[in-house]
């Protein structure tokens, strides 16, 4: 469970399971595609029980063993997940990337050991689902941005420059080139709802408000499905 969902109440917390859940349910039953994003290969069991957990929620580390999930494990999951989605949309298309964000805590050769394990469940599965096809992040990253510039400070996350360029490549690949220019007006539509005003109270705010509020008003009545939080 992710920690967006937290609460101190138990009655609440299971409010909040149960809207995400729904929420989750609506979605998948109207999608058209399904992205999944694979990180990492490696799992954390709990040492007392030997259960897996996807979130250690700031327990103590020695709580847990980090174990390597095998491909075949990988490919076993995400053949679930796919049988899951469908029952719910049998009309939906998945679209699996691994991400390009290194995980090095446990070493350069066992990062590349996690990743290869989980493009290789990838394939193992495309190869199988005529609905299912792979997008090349991680290897972008590895290959056309293999210069460290194109990493932020940490040296591990893709910076502004080499996740723009990433997602010109998906749009390209994958969103109508008569779709872009919606894109765009979502774009700036959402960097307008971003925006913090040093004077919220001005008169050139208010009419910063009203004109984004118009674009809104015109860009879901002519695209309803559009909703925007």
């Amino acid at each position: 469970v992710h920690s967006d969902l937290n609460a101190t109440d138990p009655k609440q917390l299971l409010e909040n399971l149960n809207r995400a859940t729904s929420e989750t349910r609506n979605q998948l039953t109207h999608a058209t595609h399904v992205l999944i994003t694979l990180g990492t290969a490696k799992k954390k069991k709990k040492i007392e029980d030997g259960k897996i957990v996807a979130n250690c929620h700031k327990v103590p580390q020695k709580q847990f063993k980090k174990e390597l999930l095998t491909v075949e494990a990988i490919r076993e999951s995400l053949e679930k997940i796919i049988a899951g989605v469908s029952q719910l949309n049998s009309k939906v298309n998945f679209v699996f990337t691994v991400s390009p964000v290194r995980h090095i805590k446990d070493g350069f050769v066992e990062n590349q050991w996690s990743k290869a394990n989980l493009i290789t469940a990838v394939h193992q599965v495309i190869s199988e689902v005529p609905n299912a096809v792979y997008f090349p992040s991680y290897e972008i990253m590895m290959d056309e941005l293999r210069d460290y510039r194109f990493y932020a400070e940490d040296m591990l996350h893709p910076n502004g420059i080499a996740i723009d360029y990433i997602w010109q490549r998906f749009t390209e690949t994958w969103i109508a080139e008569t779709d872009w220019p919606v894109m765009k007006e979502v774009d700036a539509i959402q960097k307008g709802l971003a925006h913090r005003s040093f004077n919220p109270d001005s008169e050139q705010h208010r009419r910063f408000l009203e004109n984004l509020n118009g674009k809104i008003t015109k860009l879901v009545t002519e695209y309803p499905h559009i909703a925007f939080g």
